[in-house]
């Protein structure tokens, strides 16, 4: 696909979005966010729209695009202040499933999200293995039907919204194999199944999403659940954290700009010594270098979605545009309140509520400073630091 061609179905990927941000504006997503209710009239906005289905091809109910337009999709509605992480949750695990599942897995798990019909989300972080996937200790034991799973998970956003749930989990013990890479493997289980529970987190960042942590008390496996081989997670699961990190970087990017968007309106109308504080450099400069850093994220964003869909790999750029946009999202919000001085912390200016959730993208869905070690590791060649 030409480039001309891709910037097209952007265009009207946003356009489409934009639409729907009009009708389930920021207004709608705080009164979501304030009862912890899930943006359902949003979330069937966006599946009779098409838009749920953006990086999947026409057979299996998609638009026939690629995580590009998945990407344009979240920097729009994030841009509005509606955005909504399931989009990161379900384009993060279509992909998976679709290029390592098999024809009837598609159906069944992939289709159904298209539609809105069902939602998946993601289980991988545990307590006490944090960023170190290979530290997990969630078990899936073989038995004669398939496995048994037992374990706990932690932050699972969504988890109570949805139908299914992609799974990490060890099929062989740490000690046991020589690789380190080996021995996980990824399923995709009910969460109506028996023996799994929820509790909810006390999460603070202000979201519509619920967050939990999940327990698997001898969980039945059918055969059937298993994603791809057994063992070979690891070598599955980047097609699913590149693309994480991608559609984070979106948010991001979005948020940044509908922080910044709001300074500067701000700035042009509030005038306590008879001219706009946007005419003090002091205001303009932190303006303006989170408009230039915000740019920057969003084309390095862009170029790694487009070399992602080419079938590149992707982990270097994808990292960077994570970091780059975490960062030039704090920088426009840190702006934004600076700007409205000690009107930030009322509730009716909507600027305090942004605070959180830019600090979040700085530590999830990994933390920065993992992202300079990878970036220092395996892209200028230093040594591993940690």
């Amino acid at each position: 696909m030409s480039t001309s061609d891709v910037s097209e179905r952007v265009e009207a990927v946003r356009a489409a979005a934009v639409e729907i941000t009009r009708r389930y504006d920021r207004r709608y997503w705080l009164s979501c966010a304030e009862k912890h209710d899930f943006t359902t009239a949003q979330w069937e906005a966006l599946a009779e729209s098409g838009l749920l289905g953006l990086s999947l091809p026409e057979a299996v109910g998609g638009a026939g695009g690629g995580l590009t337009e998945m990407v344009a999709l979240m920097e729009t509605l994030a841009e509005a202040g509606t955005a909504n992480d399931f989009i990161v949750i379900v384009g993060l695990c279509q992909i998976p499933i679709l290029k390592h599942g098999t024809p009837e897995q598609v159906d069944r798990f992939v289709k159904p999200s298209v539609t809105g019909e069902k939602k998946i989300c993601f289980a991988i972080t545990e307590p006490d293995a944090g960023t170190n996937t290979f530290k997990i200790r969630t078990r899936a034991r073989r038995t004669d039907t398939g496995w048994v799973l037992n374990g706990q998970k932690v932050f699972i956003t969504g988890a109570d919204e949805c139908e299914y749930m992609m799974v990490v989990a060890r099929t062989q013990a740490a000690p046991d194999v020589a690789d380190r890479r080996d021995g996980l493997s990824l399923f995709v289980i009910e969460t109506a199944s028996a023996g799994l529970t929820m509790q909810e987190m006390d999460i603070v960042i202000g979201w519509p999403e619920r967050h939990y942590t999940v327990f698997y008390d001898d969980v039945e496996v059918p055969a059937d659940s298993l994603l791809g081989e057994e063992h070979q997670a690891i070598r599955y699961l980047f097609d699913a954290l590149n693309p994480e990190r991608l559609l984070v970087a979106a948010k991001a990017v979005g948020l940044g700009a509908f922080a910044l968007n709001k300074a500067v309106a701000y700035a042009k109308e509030r005038a306590p010594f008879d001219q706009p504080i946007g005419s003090y450099q002091a205001v303009q400069h932190p303006l303006a270098r989170a408009k230039t850093h915000l740019d920057a994220a969003r084309l390095m964003m862009y170029r790694a979605a487009e070399r992602f869909d080419r079938g590149e790999k992707v982990g270097p750029e994808s990292n960077m545009a994570k970091l780059l946009a975490s960062e030039a999202c704090s920088e426009a919000v840190d702006a934004l309140v600076k700007v409205h001085g000690g009107s930030s912390f009322d509730r009716d200016y909507d600027v305090a509520s942004l605070l959180p959730v830019s600090r979040l993208m700085e530590v999830a869905p990994i933390n920065n400073d993992m992202v300079l070690n990878y970036i220092g590791e395996h892209v200028l060649g230093l040594p591993k630091s940690y």
